[in-house]
């Protein structure tokens, strides 16, 4: 069963505290490999908050616990969603779907799509999925393909045949065409040439003019320092560290 609460802040779009997470290795004896301990931020409506540190801090597993991918062993990330609020911690899968059906968008690194399916129709499926008709649909996920600079000749195409960047702005348009209030953003910008950086750097910034908050990791320095209204130090929450 969910967990409601309609304890957030006026403002606040998502609340993290306490947030453990370690993995269980059963192929040698069941060890503990904890991984994050104690993470805890906020991000308020219309704000970007990045998750800074190196390699191996914990940055995309914060991020897949906040999406529901991976289970957090202790702590809240008490979400608004509705009319309350939602602690995904003690969320079943049944209200997961629905926080991202209704609250959450996510852009990974990885695009995984059906075989045979052209990219304007990925691109166009989340929002068939909430009931917009198909052309609008799709007529929208045309309009971010051609901003991404992906050629008319390919939305047809399945994007299993494209390259690592076209492939990407695929990801990244099927990820900014709704309108989540919330939006998790796992290195979007990675496999971009300059040009196309910059216009995700605009959309970001659309999206928060829009009052959506967004949570985000970037390698890449100067991508970062364009959005970024803050950064979280995932360092800080790092079993090693306080090894």
């Amino acid at each position: 069963m969910s967990k409601l609460s309609s304890g957030l802040q006026p403002g606040v779009a998502l609340c993290v505290a306490g947030l453990s997470k370690a993995f269980t290795m059963h192929l040698q004896g069941g060890v503990q490999l904890p991984v994050v301990e104690g993470a805890h931020f906020s991000v308020m409506a219309g704000e970007c908050v990045v998750l800074g540190g190196p390699s191996g801090a914990g940055k995309s597993s914060i991020l897949k616990m906040l999406y529901g991918n991976y289970a957090a062993n202790s702590g809240s990330i008490l979400l608004r969603h509705g009319e309350g609020a939602v602690d995904l911690v003690a969320a079943d899968p049944r209200a997961i779907i629905r926080v991202r059906r209704d609250t959450m968008g996510y852009v990974s690194q990885f695009l995984r799509t059906v075989p045979r399916v052209g990219a304007r129709d990925v691109v166009a499926e989340p929002l068939v999925s909430r009931g917009i008709e198909p052309s609008a649909a799709r007529e929208r996920a045309a309009a971010l393909l051609e901003r991404l600079n992906l050629p008319e000749r390919l939305w047809s195409l399945p994007p299993a045949t494209f390259s690592g960047g076209e492939q990407q702005r695929v990801n990244i348009a099927r990820g900014f065409i709704t309108d989540h209030p919330v939006l998790l953003l796992d290195e979007p910008t990675a496999s971009l040439d300059a040009v196309n950086r910059r216009i995700v750097i605009e959309m970001i910034a659309e999206k928060k003019a829009r009052g959506v908050a967004q949570i985000g990791i970037f390698h890449d320095e100067e991508v970062r320092e364009a959005v970024a209204d803050r950064i979280v130090d995932v360092t800080v929450f790092s079993p090693a560290r306080a090894a």
